[in-house]
């Protein structure tokens, strides 16, 4: 993601917009922010759309191993903090360089409120250049979307905002907004509080949550849900958030919702959050993950796969509720979990619903998006920015589809629901691509440590050598690796597949055999 500096626009309305400017996380975490873990985030929060502002007070629970001198959370100097309170008791602070820096009183607190208000970062690009995304729908309404992954929670609340950093016992966010507004947001719905001419939406979660998964959108919507049948037995809620003026769309986009929830619990599992929602709303930008509620912006523009409807994107956003949400990293520099492997879910609808053939047909298409200028895997330490590129999504999805031929679907399959559903990877534990590499060799049985060497940490191919050998043979190998794979060959006899290395081995055939026809690996010409 490439953002840029911070523009002020006055516009003719005298609302004076502030443009987001060049905010990223991750990268090494402050040795303050070491000695302490989040528990949980409760967020009071007012939208004023008229002035594209927010009022909100933040209560954020920590446990420490050590009495703390400094409390140091994130959050953007474009808020003003009026007061910074622990058991009632007015503290000193510092909130300076997009830091909170908060004196901790001689008590046993483990909680902390903070008072600030100010205007939004106007997202720029959303959701690659994030912040908050205020518009007017086609009935006049006002809609307001947030985006936040490469900026982190800091541009809404403060916050621990580290990838490494998760609220370990969930949100409460109760978001207060003009009547008769609707807010979508994380977990279950557990109140609506009415005072006047405002309303308040009380949303829980005691599920962990990362920080850009925390998420909350306003604006006139029509609902429809059902109750979806996960393969676990659990009836889990199932809702679609619509503009009004897409209320006939409403059922087709839910139908499609259905089936992409169950094309992902085929492949990766049983849905991870059942105790709370499946449910997308439709935002003024493209789309995002976001826990129990997608950002969904995409026109409706599904299409017709076999006998059911897909929608690209709805399907991908909603593949990171195991795989980004469940499953998420603690360090940037394996951000192709997140990305990589649910984007190979996309893959799983192809070959799913539309056959083996569509499937090896966007497995092609992929290979050519493949840039391979970096390695998949960034330096330990990375930020968001640095690490983010396409190939964790395309060569990310690609080592999956090489992986699943390696292993074959009897192997891969099983491997791949098991670690999604790992305790030791899921939810408030945190996964790297060396806890990949040494789950799937141990699983498999197989010394794979050259085949995610190769294609993880670096940018070389294989590449195929094929050399002429008497009147009706040819020698083939595979220059560059110092391990074998299982490779297909095509000759006028058909397909077999044979293991290749560096060492030449002589194919029977009347013409060039063709290597690797339908497209399982990357290899180098």
């Amino acid at each position: 993601m490439r953002k840029i500096l911070l523009i002020f626009l006055c516009l003719a309305c005298s609302i004076s917009l502030v443009f987001a400017q060049n905010w990223d996380w991750g990268g090494p975490i402050d040795p303050l922010q070491e000695k302490f873990k989040i528990e949980h985030y409760r967020l009071e929060i007012e939208l004023l759309p008229e002035t594209q502002s927010i009022k909100a007070k933040s209560t954020v629970t920590f446990s420490a191993p050590e009495k703390l001198d400094i409390l140091r959370l994130d959050l953007i100097d474009q808020y003003t903090v009026s007061s910074v309170r622990m058991n009632g008791v007015e503290v000193d602070f510092s909130h300076q360089n997009d830091l909170l820096d908060i004196k901790v009183i001689d008590c046993t607190c483990d909680a902390v409120d903070i008072y600030y208000e100010g205007k939004t970062p106007i997202a720029i690009n959303p959701p690659w250049q994030g912040g908050f995304t205020w518009e007017i729908d086609q009935l006049g309404n006002h809609w307001m979307g947030l985006s936040s992954q490469g900026e982190g929670a800091k541009i809404f609340m403060p916050a621990l905002d580290h990838p490494s950093s998760e609220a370990s016992n969930g949100v409460d966010l109760l978001v207060t907004v003009p009547n008769p507004y609707f807010v979508a947001a994380n977990g279950r719905l557990d109140q609506i509080k009415k005072e006047g001419e405002k309303l308040t939406y009380h949303w829980t979660t005691d599920y962990p949550i990362n920080n850009y998964g925390i998420n909350f959108t306003m604006g006139i919507f029509h609902e429809e849900k059902i109750d979806f049948k996960s393969v676990s037995g659990a009836e889990i809620p199932m809702h679609i958030w619509v503009l009004q003026e897409n209320k006939a769309k409403a059922k087709g986009i839910l139908e499609v919702l259905k089936v992409s929830a169950q094309t992902h619990e085929k492949y990766f599992g049983a849905y991870p959050w059942p105790k709370d929602k499946i449910a997308i709303v439709e935002t003024p930008y493209l789309g995002m993950e976001h826990q129990t509620i997608n950002a969904y912006g995409n026109s409706f523009q599904y299409v017709r796969m076999g006998n059911v409807n897909y929608d690209n994107l709805l399907h991908h956003e909603l593949g990171h509720e195991w795989f980004g949400n469940k499953v998420s990293v603690g360090d940037w520099a394996d951000f192709w979990i997140h990305e990589g492997i649910t984007a190979f879910g996309d893959w799983m609808f192809f070959w799913e619903h539309g056959g083996e053939e569509a499937y090896f047909k966007n497995a092609k298409n992929t290979l050519r998006q493949i840039s391979n200028s970096q390695p998949v895997v960034s330096p330990i330490n990375s930020t968001e920015e640095e690490a983010y590129h396409s190939d964790i999504y395309t060569k990310g999805a690609f080592v999956m589809h090489s992986l699943r031929w390696v292993l074959g679907d009897d192997v891969f399959f099983p491997m791949l629901k098991a670690f999604a559903s790992d305790a030791r990877f899921t939810y408030e534990n945190q996964v790297n691509t060396r806890d990949f590499i040494d789950f799937v060799k141990a699983y498999s049985g197989k010394d794979l440590e050259g085949f995610f060497q190769l294609y993880l940490y670096s940018t070389d191919l294989p590449k195929v050598k094929i050399a002429k050998k008497g009147k009706k043979g040819f020698e083939v190998s595979l220059e560059g690796i110092n391990f074998q794979l299982p490779v297909e060959i095509e000759t006028e006899k058909g397909i077999k597949t044979v293991m290749l290395g560096k060492e030449p081995l002589l194919i029977n055939s009347e013409s060039a055999p063709i290597i690797d026809p339908r497209g399982w690996l990357m290899l180098g010409k």
